[in-house]
């Protein structure tokens, strides 16, 4: 099985690199005062790393190979390590150091649901905690076994689950295995001419499953809709069997359990297979590029957009500092790249009467047959108009296309050089979306003096919806040496959530809760929602057998 390397994002063969952005480095030095041709830290050596003796039981073993098969049960360091944590900061910064926390005892690999059962039952027999592993690309906390944990702990990654099943070409469902990596699932759809639509920022190493059970959304969701939309059926092993809800459209069926499932993060039981919708691979696809003169007319023309008859595909934009941001992150161009921005910009500044600082660059999409995506482009290009915005084409789409997997490469290039960097993601009504952004920035830079550290934040609206958006915000800041650089992290963060709390916002839009977000649950859904989780959790598993410590908070 082929996993992203064990310190960082992605595989050993894709990095990050600069030198090709000629005004990224001045831009990094001036706002986090990270030089970025300094030299990169060094990850612990593996050989150094301190890896404590699988608690795994002779019994226990004999039991797994008998579910799965003697290759698929896996107690190497490699293996272990690789499935301790998620990606989080936090994650990458404790193993880049060593600090392993509570490594799991062995890994398990089940081929197919009746595999999936025999191990949970094993594992309930033997009294060990059992903790569902996708792509491992989570970055709440949702990965890891908590570290007074005494009992064995197993890994159960899913991955050889990767199967479309079944297309219903006339429902526009499909069956998949919850393994299924957003690639293979995307390349087994779109050879029967299909897509399920789902382009999270984790697409190349996430699953089906783990979408499902962090309730995660996609690049293109504002026209396909977020992963809880798109499923409308699942298969869970549990301690108390398996589940299996029907695929039907709609039910009046008391709570709904499909909905139990959504962003259970493992603790209900292992998600083996989900029906979702998927939709016909459309037969055009633009992105353009839009910019706005300011962050506040640019938030007006996203709500008004969504109450417009256009269905955009995507609808993106992004504040002042990240607009200044992916400028910098463009790679140097010839001499007519050159002389074509420099009209754009004295086209903005003479004719427009832009302030260059407060620009606000926007990426729109449109899918489908060409006269159903001029339509849509006539209606938003008169919006974006009335709200004082101009279209500038094509090749911001492109570039967007092109770099929108990238940000978790940044990410580990900025902690390769003492850059802590992290994000911050939440939603809220329309009417509340402009004074959450104001608190927000705010508690952040003053989280940023109280440390005493050049510090940035910046944002974009990632999704609209009929009510409202989510907003997205990246902050980073340079470690200060000597510092403990978690700390200051959680200095940063906390003020970040906190400022969601007091604006009414929800603690998550599609990160989860983990361990993370955890200490805001109460605040987010009530004191009597949290006691309704815990008589779920306690109810469904009350060995708290199935990946102990998540969503509630010191549980």
């Amino acid at each position: 099985m082929q996993h992203m390397k064990w310190w960082g994002w992605g595989d050993e063969s894709t990095t990050f690199d600069h030198h090709d952005k000629p005004a990224l480095a001045p831009f990094v030095l001036d706002k986090v005062g990270i030089n970025l041709d300094s030299g990169s830290s060094k990850v612990i050596a593996f050989d150094e790393l301190e890896i404590e003796p699988s608690r795994l039981t002779d019994e226990l073993r004999t039991a797994l190979i008998e579910a799965v098969g003697d290759d698929w049960v896996l107690d190497s360091p490699m293996e272990r390590v690789v499935h301790t944590y998620g990606k989080s900061l936090r994650d990458l910064v404790r193993i880049r150091r060593g600090d392993l926390g509570r490594l799991p005892d062995v890994v398990v690999y089940p081929p197919d649901e009746d595999a999936t059962v025999a191990v949970l039952e094993a594992a309930l027999a033997a009294d060990a905690v059992v903790i569902p592993f996708g792509g491992g690309t989570n970055i709440s906390g949702s990965l890891e076994a908590p570290r007074g944990e005494q009992r064995c702990v197993i890994s159960l990654d899913m991955a050889r689950l990767d199967q479309v099943i079944d297309i219903d070409v006339t429902s526009r469902t499909a069956r998949i295995q919850a393994g299924a990596l957003g690639p293979e699932l995307e390349r087994q759809l779109n050879a029967r001419g299909w897509t399920i639509g789902h382009f999270p920022d984790s697409f190349n190493h996430s699953t089906l499953g783990g979408w499902i059970a962090t309730r995660s959304s996609g690049m293109q969701s504002d026209k396909y809709g977020d992963i809880a939309d798109l499923t409308r059926a699942v298969r869970v092993v549990t301690p108390r069997g398996v589940l299996a809800t029907r695929n039907v459209p709609s039910t009046s069926t008391g709570p709904s359990v499909r909905e139990m499932i959504l962003g259970s993060e493992g603790r209900l039981g292992v998600i083996t297979e989900a029906t979702v919708h998927v939709h016909r691979v459309p037969e055009n696809r633009t992105i353009l590029g839009y910019l706005f003169p300011d962050w506040s007319r640019a938030l007006r023309a996203m709500q008004a957009i969504a109450a417009s008859d256009a269905a955009p595909s995507v609808t993106r934009v992004s504040d002042a500092g990240e607009t200044q941001f992916s400028f910098a992150t463009k790679k140097g161009g010839g001499l007519a790249d050159k002389v074509q921005s420099l009209l754009l910009k004295q086209f903005l500044t003479r004719v427009k009467h832009f302030n260059l600082d407060d620009m606000c660059l926007s990426f729109i999409g449109y899918e489908g047959a060409p006269d159903h995506a001029a339509r849509q482009r006539k209606l938003v290009g008169a919006i974006v108009k009335a709200h004082g915005g101009i279209c500038v084409g094509s090749g911001p789409g492109e570039l967007y296309d092109q770099k929108k997997f990238d940000t978790p490469y940044i990410r580990d290039f900025l902690l390769d050089r003492g850059g802590l960097a992290d994000v911050s993601e939440t939603s809220a009504p329309w009417a509340e979306l402009e004074a959450l952004y104001d608190g927000t920035m705010a508690a952040a830079n003053k989280a940023f003096a109280e440390l005493g550290v050049k510090g940035w934040i910046m944002c974009h609206l990632s999704h609209s919806y009929h009510s409202g958006a989510c907003l997205y915000f990246t902050f980073a800041f340079s470690e200060t040496p000597g510092e403990d650089g978690l700390a200051q992290y959680d200095v940063v963060k906390r003020a970040i959530q906190t400022a969601f709390m007091d604006h009414g916002a929800t603690l998550s839009h599609h990160h989860a809760v983990g361990v993370e977000h955890s200490a805001w649950l109460a605040e987010d859904i009530s004191p009597a929602g949290v006691e309704m989780i815990r008589a779920l959790f306690d109810g469904v598993d009350p060995g708290n057998n199935l990946n102990p410590g998540k969503i509630i908070p010191g549980d």
